[in-house]
């Protein structure tokens, strides 16, 4: 999914569709689909703040990742306190997803 002019898209292959709404969007996405093709249907965020997950907690993930990854690269660990706020951001980030999912679910059954 993204935006475009006010619009949300969805896109998968060469099928895509556009709305006012990401319910929109996908149910004139899903119109397209045929029966074998209705399985399995994934929503990727542009990942942008939102109220699941702060700017704030978006920022200290990616600088944690990124001190992760050095660390790694290096053959040595992020320390204890570290390793710990990383691992609630991720949690965090992935309660957040989950939430974000049941709304959107929410909004689709309207």
């Amino acid at each position: 999914m993204q935006a475009v002019r006010g619009n949300t898209r969805a896109i998968a292959g060469d099928k895509q569709s556009t709305g006012k709404t990401a319910g929109e969007a996908l149910d004139a996405f899903t119109a397209q689909l045929e029966g074998g093709e209705l399985g399995t249907l994934l929503i990727l965020q542009s990942f942008r703040p939102d109220w699941f997950f702060s700017e704030f907690e978006q920022q200290r993930l990616s600088e944690l990742m990124n001190r992760w990854r050095t660390a790694r690269d290096q053959g040595q660990m992020l320390p204890p306190e570290q390793q710990a706020e990383l691992d609630s951001l991720v949690e965090a980030e992935l309660k957040a997803a989950t939430a974000r999912t049941t709304a959107l679910m929410q909004q689709l059954n309207q």
